[in-house]
């Protein structure tokens, strides 16, 4: 069971360091789409992962956590391989070829969400799970960022077919490059990922079940029980909740930075020197998160993440060259934090027969709210440009991409809002005893 974490991380690096990240919105809209269509493409995608999340998790407890992040890596391919493949020029043959890869792509992250770190978390000694956890996460989280940052580096050079003209005059190939000649380089490179994810996924090895699994019970009860428990784990729930709240707006930024860079008149073949700068934060957010929770309270530690997501936001909304980039730092640090946090207080509280059930309904919540986001941000984007539709000369970002960055921190205050709501009612005093005082 040793192996299982190293070709857990491996897997994770390669599932999720993908080329395309830091031109996302751009690569889009440079195939043909518009900032409106990409914004219901984050929807569907976030749908579709809504649908297949849980019972993913649960089918995972039941039928083993391998199979299912065997089947994600395939679904990896397929993924990518519809975009490789697809012919340009006709918008609405596009547009459908990236449902469908919004589709897949879901269904492969739901797969994949919670059957992997079940799968590592299980695969650790009982009694040694909770001093360990934090340092496999920082493990993951620094190796990580290495990853990121030659994805980053590497994807947003070879996007820029001035830059790639040049590399190949290097080696004595001439040639004038033009945007549709590099533009679907990125997806080629990860489609090899993906691959190679496969490959991992199937040296893994399933751990023990616990014995306090049944498999006489059916999945659905199984999956409504699980459901059952967090509702009446206010704790639990509340960690799930504050997931939601840090995560769904920093998010939608994030899937839209490479248009937002654009827009501060940020070099394209700077992008991935942003997003490896931003990246290479993951190396100090791994070790900051593992000394916050060995040493401070989870009220300090959200109050922290909860500041640094606000002045992010804030920050962006200004629009100002080369100052919005250093507030975007903001994100990379709250970004890492809520991811290590939630992962570990999550996996504190619950028990191995139904872990994958219950990371799953996290990655429910999760997706639900960046779905929720994204369908209001696209609903701001359409009042925005006076309810018009773009029409296939007017693709890309608009003037109202510009306005609707003053709403992305009127909408994490009001869910905020909601969160310290509910803390106040419900989670006050029942927090956990060794997460108080760290």
């Amino acid at each position: 069971m040793n192996r299982n974490i190293p070709l857990f991380i491996a897997f994770r690096l390669l599932f999720n360091a993908r080329f395309y990240y830091p031109i996302f919105a751009m690569i889009q809209l440079d195939y043909g789409l518009s900032m409106p269509q990409f914004a219901v493409l984050n929807a569907v995608w976030a749908l579709s992962i809504v649908l297949l999340e849980v019972p993913s998790g649960a089918l995972a407890d039941r039928i083993g956590r391998k199979r299912m992040v065997v089947g994600a890596s395939l679904l990896m391919v397929l993924e990518m391989a519809v975009i490789a493949f697809v012919p340009l020029g006709n918008s609405t043959l596009v547009f459908w070829a990236w449902v469908i890869n919004r589709i897949l792509s879901g269904a492969a992250e739901a797969s994949a969400s919670g059957a992997d770190e079940a799968l590592a978390y299980d695969s650790i000694p009982e009694e040694e799970r909770r001093g360990r956890w934090p340092a496999v996460l920082s493990r993951l989280m620094t190796l990580s960022s290495i990853a990121f940052v030659i994805a980053m580096l590497t994807g947003s050079a070879v996007y820029d077919p001035e830059l790639v003209g040049r590399v190949l005059g290097w080696f004595g190939i001439e040639s004038e490059l033009t945007k549709a000649d590099v533009l679907r380089i990125p997806v080629y490179l990860t489609l090899a990922t993906g691959i190679a994810a496969v490959a991992v996924s199937l040296m893994m090895r399933e751990p023990a079940k616990d014995s306090g699994h049944d498999q006489e019970c059916s999945m659905w009860s199984e999956v409504f029980d699980a459901g059952r428990w967090i509702l009446r784990t206010p704790f639990v729930y509340a960690i799930i909740l504050a997931a939601v709240v840090h995560d769904s707006v920093v998010r939608l930024f994030l899937t839209s930075a490479s248009e937002y860079y654009r827009l501060i008149d940020i070099p394209i073949a700077w992008f991935g020197v942003i997003g490896a700068a931003f990246s290479a934060l993951g190396i100090f957010t791994a070790r900051l998160g593992r000394w916050m929770v060995e040493n401070r309270s989870i009220r300090t530690n959200y109050l922290v993440i909860s500041v640094s997501t606000l002045m992010g936001l804030s920050g962006i909304a200004l629009a100002i060259p080369l100052w919005g980039v250093a507030m975007a730092v903001f994100f990379g640090i709250a970004f890492g934090l809520v991811n290590f946090f939630t992962s570990h207080y999550l996996n504190a509280e619950v028990s191995s027969n139904r872990r994958a059930t219950i990371l799953s309904f996290k990655g429910l919540a999760l997706n639900l709210g960046f779905g929720a986001v994204s369908m209001v941000y696209g609903g701001i984007l359409f009042v925005l440009r006076d309810g018009g539709i773009p029409t296939p000369e007017q693709t890309g970002a608009g003037p109202e991409f510009r306005e609707s960055l003053f709403w992305l921190p009127v909408m994490f205050l009001l869910m905020l809002a909601g969160l310290l709501i509910y803390y106040a009612r419900k989670v006050h005093g029942a927090i956990p005893r060794e997460h108080i005082n760290g």
